[in-house]
C-alpha cells in the first residue's frame, strides 16, 4: 500500500449510498483493485460527480471492511486504489451493526413493508431484538451523516439514496443547514394502513427523516402519493394542493416523481459483445424456431417468480396448442442467501421448474430453460431472443428489466407486465398489464401476447422503446440535481 493521503478538499456534490459504485477483488498478483459496478446508474452518478464531487458508501464485506480503515476520512484512490475519475470514500461500519441494519432492517423490515411482502399471521414480530436492530440502523444512518458532514463543502449538494438511508437528510439538516439534500426512494412505498404496521416511533422516525430533505424523490406518482398518504396520517402533514410539498414539525420538503429510463446505446454495445453472441448462438440451439418467452430476475421474494413459472405451467396445460412452439427462458440470480426465507424460494423455484420440464419436456423439446445463478450473458442474450417478456412483480418500484428487454429483443416484444411494477405507469396500454397474484390471469395475458403477429409486437415494442428511453440515466439525474438545488432554502 501507499501511504495513505487524508482527503484534501471539501466536495460540492456528494451521492450517499449503501452499495458504492465499486468493489474491491484482487488481480492476479494478489493486489486489491477496484471493480466499477456495472449498470446506467453508475454511469450517470459517475459523470455528475466531476473533480469535486464523491461518493460515499458501506464497506460490504471483511475485505473492503480493512482497506476502508486503512483510508481513514480519504478516498480509496488516496490508498493506492485505482478508482479512475470517481472519487469514493468506503464507511468502515463494524459488522454487527452493518448486518442488523442492512439484513435486519433494511432487507427484512423496510423492503417487507414498502413491498407489502409479510406473511401477517406470523410476521413482523416488532419485540426486543428488533429494537436492537433499529438502534443498529440509527447508528447506521448517523454514520453515513457523520461522514457527509466532514466532507461536504459549505453550500454543497447531496443527494442520499433509497431505503437503507431514511433517516440520514433529517441528520444532515441538524448538522449542517447550509446543505441542499435530495433523497431518492428506488422502491415502492406502502400505503398508510400497511406502513402504520411499524411502532409508532418508528413509522414517525422514517417520515420525518425523509422530511430534512429539500427534494424526496420517486420513480411514479403512486408511490409519491402514498408517501404524502403516510405524512398526513402519520405525522398530521399540511399538504399543498398539488400534493407536492409536505410539512410537518416545522419540515417542509418537496415531493416529486422521476422515472427512471435506460441507455439503449450503452445497453445495446453491451449486449453486442462476443460473450454474449455465444449465449445467444447456444440458446438457438434449444429453443429452435419456437417463440420465446423471457425473464430475468433476481430470487427476491417481491420479483414472483414462482408465480410466473405457475402462469406458464397453466397455459401449458390450458392451451396446448402452445406445447413445442414455445419456450420460457428465465434467469435468475440468487439473491439474499442469507435470509432463510430466500434460501427456500429459490429452492422453490428450482423444484417448479423441474416439475414443469417432467410434465411436459419432450426429446425434442425443452418447455423451460431456467438458469439458476449469475450469467449476465446469457440474461442478455435472452433478452435479446424474446417474443415475449415476463414481467411480474408483486410491486416494483419501477424495474428496469421491463425497459432493457423491449430495448434488446430483435424481433420486437409483446410485454406482460404487473400492474403493481412501477413501469406500468410508464408504459400504459402499450404493455398487457396482469394481476401478479392471478396465475390464470397472467396466463391468458401470455397467451394474447404469444397471439399476436409479429408485426403487431413490433409496433408495440417501438412505443415501449420510446417511453424507456425517455429519461436516461445522466438525464434523470440532473433532472433531480436541478430541482435539489432550486428548492434548497437556507
Amino acid at each position: 500500500m501507499t501511504n495513505l493521503k487524508p482527503m484534501s478538499t471539501k466536495r460540492s456534490l456528494l451521492v450517499v449510498s449503501n452499495r458504492g459504485p465499486v468493489s474491491i477483488d484482487t488481480d492476479d498478483s494478489g493486489s486489491d483493485v477496484a471493480r466499477r459496478g456495472s449498470g446506467g446508474l453508475v454511469s450517470a452518478l459517475q459523470s455528475a460527480l466531476t473533480d469535486d464531487g464523491l461518493w460515499i458508501c458501506s464497506a460490504m464485506g471483511d475485505r473492503e471492511r480493512a482497506i476502508a480503515r486503512r483510508c481513514g476520512t480519504g478516498t480509496l484512490h488516496g490508498s493506492g486504489i485505482d478508482t479512475g475519475e470517481l472519487a469514493v470514500r468506503m464507511l468502515a461500519v463494524d459488522a454487527q451493526t452493518f448486518n442488523r441494519a442492512y439484513n435486519g432492517i433494511a432487507n427484512s423490515t423496510l423492503w417487507f413493508v414498502n413491498h407489502m411482502l409479510y406473511d401477517i399471521p406470523r410476521s413482523p414480530v416488532f419485540d426486543g431484538g428488533w429494537r436492537r436492530q433499529w438502534g443498529s440502523y440509527e447508528r447506521f444512518n448517523a454514520l453515513f451523516a457523520d461522514a457527509v458532514t466532514e466532507s461536504a463543502a459549505e453550500g454543497a449538494t447531496v443527494m442520499v439514496q433509497d431505503y437503507h438511508l431514511f433517516l440520514v437528510p433529517r441528520m444532515l439538516r441538524e448538522r449542517r443547514p447550509d446543505l441542499s439534500i435530495g433523497h431518492f426512494t428506488h422502491t415502492p412505498w406502502a400505503n398508510p394502513d400497511y406502513f402504520a404496521m411499524l411502532p409508532d416511533d418508528v413509522a414517525a422516525s422514517i417520515l420525518t427523516g425523509l422530511l430534512g430533505a429539500d427534494h424526496v424523490g420517486f420513480h411514479g406518482r403512486r408511490w409519491a402519493d402514498s408517501f404524502v398518504d403516510c405524512c398526513v396520517r402519520v405525522l398530521g402533514a399540511e399538504v399543498d394542493d398539488a400534493r407536492t410539498t409536505v410539512t410537518a414539525g416545522g419540515l417542509t420538503a418537496r415531493v416529486g416523481v422521476h422515472p427512471l429510463g435506460s441507455d439503449a446505446d450503452a445497453l445495446r454495445e453491451r449486449a453486442s459483445r462476443a460473450d454474449v453472441e455465444r449465449e445467444l448462438h447456444d440458446l438457438r440451439e434449444v429453443i429452435g424456431d419456437r417463440l420465446v418467452i423471457s425473464r430475468v430476475d433476481r430470487t427476491e421474494l417481491s420479483k414472483n417468480i414462482l408465480r410466473g413459472l405457475q402462469s406458464y405451467r397453466e397455459l401449458l396445460r390450458t392451451r396446448p396448442k402452445w406445447r413445442n412452439r414455445v419456450v420460457h427462458v428465465a434467469f435468475a440470480y440468487p439473491s439474499r442467501h442469507e435470509l432463510p426465507e430466500y434460501r427456500e424460494y429459490t429452492a422453490s423455484i428450482e423444484r417448479l421448474g423441474h416439475e414443469i420440464d417432467d410434465e411436459f419436456g419432450t426429446d425434442d423439446w425443452t418447455p423451460l430453460v431456467l438458469e439458476v445463478g449469475h450469467n449476465y450473458a446469457g440474461s442478455l442474450a435472452a433478452l435479446r431472443a424474446s417474443d415475449v417478456m415476463l414481467i411480474n412483480p408483486v410491486r416494483d418500484g419501477m424495474n428496469l428489466v421491463a425497459q432493457e428487454g423491449c430495448i434488446l429483443s430483435e424481433h420486437g416484444c409483446a410485454l406482460v407486465l404487473s400492474r403493481e411494477a412501477g413501469a406500468a405507469e410508464l408504459f400504459g396500454d402499450d404493455a398487457l398489464l396482469a394481476n401478479p397474484y392471478d396465475v390464470s390471469g397472467t396466463a391468458t395475458a401470455l397467451d394474447e401476447a404469444l397471439s399476436m403477429s409479429a408485426d403487431a409486437r413490433r409496433d408495440r415494442c417501438g412505443r415501449l422503446v420510446s417511453a424507456a428511453t425517455a429519461s436516461p440515466p445522466a438525464e434523470w439525474f440532473a433532472e433531480q440535481l436541478s430541482a435539489v438545488r432550486r428548492e434548497h432554502q437556507p
